[in-house]
């Protein structure tokens, strides 16, 4: 059967399905649907993929495999930071099955959260050139990073993923919003300052994508092909105000809050006493401080297709 959008007599696509079985949003079921949909339309090998630090060399076994990310947005990372680790973001097109408990690029791009759906977008969809930021440390951001209260969120839905599986965001989101006081941190965008480090700061974050935790929609107008990156700063750090960001954060109201400011650049640089960072649902750190810069159509992955208009 010939693959989709491919012409008659044209050889199928060759893809590296990389599974990551620790990621927590579907189970074996899903699986064995998604490998069904990809076998029919592609030649497909498939390796499991717990590690991070073996994606290169699972790469570097299948040569000329567009490779498959079946897991979350940590699954994402790691397949495009191995891709970049091998000079090969340009040469290989990546294709994303949503199968992690967040799945926050994969909603910024529209590929179905539904396993089955998404299978045949990485069949059938088209080439999307994205950005991609670098920090200082070689180390990279597909999504989104950030650090204040959600990175202390994060943490604490870490705990509760097992149970509450996506609503643990939410609940984690909740427990640090009562604890938090504010960080001293610097911000600046392309060299404007948006927090000079006197000021405590509820939240930073440095948004590719749109949002984090499973749809909180952190920066709601960010595009992750347009060449810069959405910055937001909240200094809600009052007992009520804070109460009020967490639930506008949810609803992505929270720039309606004059303790809430944004802006949108190329080069961020955030500084001041060492605290964890929140990159692509990966925590780490401490830092002190650190540089992310964006590197305009940097990687590919392939989107549903567009529905053209009527008539």
């Amino acid at each position: 059967m010939p693959v989709a959008g491919w012409a008659e007599g044209e050889a199928m696509r060759r893809l590296l399905v990389l599974r990551n079985p620790s990621a927590g949003g579907a189970g074996d079921e899903a699986h064995d649907v998604v490998m069904a949909v990809l076998k029919e339309h592609a030649d497909v090998v498939e390796v499991t993929a717990g590690d991070p630090r073996d994606l290169a060399g699972l790469l570097g076994e299948h040569p000329g495999r567009d490779p498959v990310a079946v897991g979350g947005d940590g699954t994402l990372h790691g397949v495009v930071a191995a891709l970049s680790a091998r000079g090969e973001l340009k040469t290989r097109t990546v294709g994303l099955v949503p199968l992690g408990t967040g799945n926050d690029m994969a909603r910024a791009l529209g590929i179905p959260l539904e396993p089955s759906q998404a299978a045949r977008v990485v069949t059938g969809g088209v080439e999307r050139r994205m950005d991609l930021l670098y920090d200082d440390q070689g180390g990279i951001v597909v999504n989104a990073v950030h650090l204040g209260v959600g990175v202390a969120a994060g943490q604490a839905a870490t705990a509760l993923k097992p149970v509450l599986r996506r609503f643990a965001y939410a609940a984690g989101g909740l427990a640090a919003g009562v604890r938090a006081r504010g960080w001293r941190v610097r911000v600046e965008v392309d060299g404007r300052v948006l927090a000079d480090g006197r000021r405590r700061v509820l939240m930073v974050g440095v948004g590719n994508g749109t949002s984090i935790g499973g749809g909180t929609p952190l920066t709601p107008g960010a595009r992750p092909d347009d060449g810069l990156a959405d910055v937001m700063v909240s200094f809600s750090t009052g007992p009520v105000r804070r109460l009020v960001y967490g639930v506008l954060l949810r609803l992505g109201r929270h720039g309606r809050q004059d303790t809430v400011v944004f802006a949108r650049g190329s080069r961020i640089q955030i500084s001041g006493p060492a605290s964890e960072v929140n990159a692509d649902g990966e925590i780490t750190g401490p830092v002190s401080g650190r540089t992310w810069t964006v590197t305009p159509a940097a990687w590919r992955i392939t989107v549903p297709s567009p529905v053209p208009p009527p008539g």
